[in-house]
């Protein structure tokens, strides 16, 4: 420790001195005022002042008086002798080069006086002026007075800059502050390197931020706004200024230059720490360097670096936690349930999108209300009942789960029936603070339920078609045989008539009925699936129009008209072209029987429809009948059934039309148009490519 002096005593010896410290308390303007004085003193040749780093390990060139240029180097503060401090008095050296190497070159002798600088408390540095010869006593007292001189010059500098600084840099840190709550931080980090650029009297000030997933650091806000313009991201590993101070604990001096005026600038990196992580650098260029001012810069640096990374860290802990906010109401509103939060009072504090979006009324209108204006009777009862077992829950051991209350309720308020399930919201002294109601639209899985009723039912009548088919092919294979016989017997009597003229037209019943039988053991025959399917490439529309030539006659005599519309460019399908034909001319006679002979309208559509198996050709066939009774929709494709009078259809057409379709692949359904009359629909897979 330096003991206490009385600087203005020291000083006050040399009038030429004092009068240049009350003049101006200016560095830059006293420092080349206290060279010369010092240069005067022992009648030498130039000075260099040294000033120790921040760290104390190495002295740094400041300022000279009679030197050309400054040398770059650190020195290491060890060479200096430790007596120097010790008895603070100058002290000669024979060979300035032996202490500070290669300083003679710059001062042009190898003699020096070593003139120690120190402030009440700590050295400041050592002040090196080159001689000819050894000075006299008395020139060493004077030395030793431009040394307090100069002491109390940096000590007085260092104090007014602080001061300086501590209000400028409030009054910035102040605005960024202002800035950042109005705007964003990219906006209040722009203003602050504007800032910065006339608080340092730099060229371009511009702030890197560090993006750790990345591992990168990124341009985020310059003085200089064509340097924003080109995205610049620099790998952490990186050597440049803003990758490499990311990795230093202070503010650094990482280049000097000459410039214009015969002064010195410099590119300054200012580290930017957070209490867990490095937040980024600031990088100031051209930055103009005062004789005798680099430890004061750096320290100034450091100063906004430390505030300006508690201001960041605080903005950017305040966007995270906006941001996992955000995050969450996002959570809450991307669920498809319903979800409301009512607090110990039974008012609504909190509703999702979907629950506001089943209400039909903005946030602010359901804020405040309670739960029972919102929700049906049953949901605020199940509510307040969860609520009053929460309650009960604090008189129960510790670690005890709250209970969670569940039903199926169908609520008129939210229009539908709903999985209800309420849970106890808790504080963080686990006291009550109200219910989480979450209510699940039940109305999906009861379709999902019924289509797999569908499917059931399908796969029911499918085996019982398969069953049956085995039981009808057997029985029809064994009536076709004599009715056959039959059958060829009339035609020979027919051909030949051998047989009374009496009773010729029993004769014509017999085979007509025999005939009629014959056809209801083919149309069984192919309800059983004994033809085997021969497939090739099938044109629907050409199949259609060949069904409605068939009928054509019969249409026109019942004053049935027909209306197509039928797609052009189908598609074709790999089908039996006469088992389809067989399937489409069933569906077109139940139409026309549906008219009857009052009448009416037939219309035919073809198209085509694309799902997640592919392209489909889908055949629609309307008529203008009365439409199907709801008891025969169930029963419309089962074998046997009909709602014809007996002896007018047997009840297979529609089950073979559906076992053909089945084969081909494909889907048939029937429904009851809106303005009458019912349409059969008919799905076939498309032939692939």
């Amino acid at each position: 420790m330096i003991p206490p002096r009385n600087y203005t005593t020291c000083v006050s010896r040399e009038p030429g001195l004092f009068q240049a410290l009350t003049a101006t308390d200016r560095l830059s303007e006293l420092l080349p005022v206290l060279h010369q004085h010092a240069v005067k003193a022992i009648g030498g040749r130039s000075s260099i002042l040294f000033q120790f780093a921040r760290t104390g390990a190495n002295l740094l060139a400041t300022s000279a008086y009679g030197v050309e240029h400054l040398p770059p180097q650190p020195w290491p503060a060890r060479m200096v002798p430790p007596t120097l401090f010790k008895h603070e008095k100058p002290q000669f050296v024979a060979d300035v080069s032996r202490v500070l190497r290669g300083s003679a070159e710059y001062l042009g002798t190898l003699p020096a006086v070593l003139v120690p600088l120190a402030d009440l408390r700590n050295p400041i540095g050592v002040l090196v002026i080159g001689c000819d010869a050894l000075p006299s006593p008395g020139q060493m007292l004077e030395a030793a007075s431009v040394g307090h001189a100069l002491a109390l010059a940096l000590d007085r500098a260092q104090t007014t800059s602080q001061a300086d600084l501590q209000a400028e840099l409030r009054e910035l840190l102040q605005a960024f502050s202002r800035d950042v709550s109005l705007t964003t931080l990219d906006a209040g980090l722009e203003m602050l390197c504007s800032g910065a650029n006339r608080l340092f009297d730099a060229d371009r000030t511009s702030v890197w931020l560090h993006d750790r997933r990345s591992a990168v650091i990124v341009l985020s806000a310059s003085s200089d706004v064509f340097y924003l313009t080109e995205e610049r991201r620099i790998p952490t590993s990186d050597a440049r200024p803003p990758a490499a101070a990311l990795r230093h604990d202070r503010a650094e001096i990482s280049a000097t230059a000459a410039n214009q005026g015969g002064g010195h600038t410099a590119t300054v990196t200012i580290p930017l720490k957070g209490r867990r992580r490095a937040l980024g650098t600031i990088v100031m260029e051209g930055v103009r360097l005062d004789p005798g001012s680099q430890m004061d810069l750096l320290d100034r640096a450091d100063e906004m670096g430390r505030q300006l990374s508690a201001a960041i860290e605080n903005v950017l802990l305040l966007d995270a936690v906006l941001r996992s906010r955000r995050e969450l109401e996002n959570t809450f509103n991307s669920l498809a349930d319903l979800v409301a939060v009512s607090d110990q009072n039974g008012r609504l504090v909190y509703m999702n999108d979907a629950f506001l979006g089943r209400i039909g009324k903005d946030r602010a209108a359901l804020i405040d209300r309670p739960i029972e204006e919102v929700v049906g009777d049953a949901t605020a009862g199940l509510a307040r009942s969860a609520s009053a077992d929460a309650a009960s829950d604090l008189r129960r051991p510790p670690g005890h789960a709250p209970k969670v209350v569940s039903a199926e309720i169908l609520d008129p308020k939210l229009k539908g029936t709903f999985m209800m399930t309420i849970t106890p919201l808790l504080g963080e002294e686990r006291e009550p603070a109200g219910v989480v109601l979450v209510a699940r639209d039940v109305t999906p899985q009861a379709e999902l339920e019924a289509e797999r009723a569908e499917l059931r039912n399908r796969l029911v009548q499918s085996e019982k078609l398969a069953a049956l088919g085995q039981f009808v092919a057997g029985i029809a294979h064994e009536l076709n045989n004599p009715l056959q016989g039959v059958l060829g017997h009339l035609e020979l009597l027919r051909a030949t008539g051998a047989y009374p003229k009496a009773i010729r037209r029993d004769m014509q019943r017999i085979y007509r009925e025999a005939d009629r039988a014959a056809k209801i053991v083919r149309n069984l025959l192919v309800f059983a699936g004994s033809r085997r399917l021969v497939r090739r490439r099938t044109s629907v529309n050409a199949t259609l129009s060949r069904v409605l030539a068939l009928r054509a006659p019969a249409l026109r005599a019942a004053n049935i008209d027909v209306v197509r519309h039928h797609a052009d460019l189908l598609p074709r399908v790999k089908a039996d072209p006469l088992l389809l034909q067989q399937a489409l001319l069933n569906i077109v006679l139940n139409a026309e029987q549906a008219i009857g002979t009052a009448g009416g309208r037939i219309e035919t559509s073809t198209s085509v429809q694309r799902d997640g198996t592919g392209p489909h050709v889908v055949v629609q066939i309307r008529d203008s009948g009365h439409g199907i009774a709801a008891g025969a929709m169930p029963h419309l494709f089962e074998p046997f059934y009909t709602t014809k009078e007996v002896g007018k259809g047997t009840g297979l057409g529609l089950a073979i039309t559906y076992g053909i379709i089945q084969e081909h692949g494909g889907r048939i359904s029937a429904s009851n148009h809106p303005e009458g009359g019912a349409v059969f629909t008919v799905q076939l897979p498309a032939e692939n490519g």
